[in-house]
């Protein structure tokens, strides 16, 4: 009786963050487009509250590396490919990201708001 207890307990507490981390995260991704080395939105907005997800397709003839500091993500894309990454929550302020392989050119901000977004790319 007491293993199985046991057993529930752990099954328990190991499926509780996994769902409450499902939930913070919003839906609906941020769709964001790579053309000559320009994204397209470069700004959005989202909330300080939630995690969000952001999709990035790639339209450039060249590999580029999707970068953030401020949000703590670097990823490869492959010209046609598209990926996702992850951030947040996060608090209020404007956060920046990055081709690093042409940061002079494809650069863009997120402005995190502590009342909700309203986002235009989704």
């Amino acid at each position: 009786m007491l293993a199985r207890i046991t057993f529930t307990s752990v099954l328990f507490l190991l499926s509780s963050p996994i769902a409450l981390a499902a939930e913070t995260i919003d839906d609906a991704p941020i769709t964001l487009v790579l053309e000559n080395h320009h994204f397209t939105p470069s700004t959005f907005t989202v909330p300080a509250d939630k995690r969000f997800r952001i999709q990035l397709t790639s339209h450039d003839n060249s590999v580029d590396e999707f970068e953030s500091y401020d949000m703590k993500f670097e990823k490869i894309i492959v010209p046609g490919g598209t990926i996702t990454v992850f951030a947040g929550p996060m608090h209020p302020g404007t956060y920046s990201f990055f081709d690093d392989y042409h940061p002079d050119d494809a650069k863009g901000t997120v402005t995190v708001t502590a009342t909700g977004g309203q986002d235009d790319a989704r």
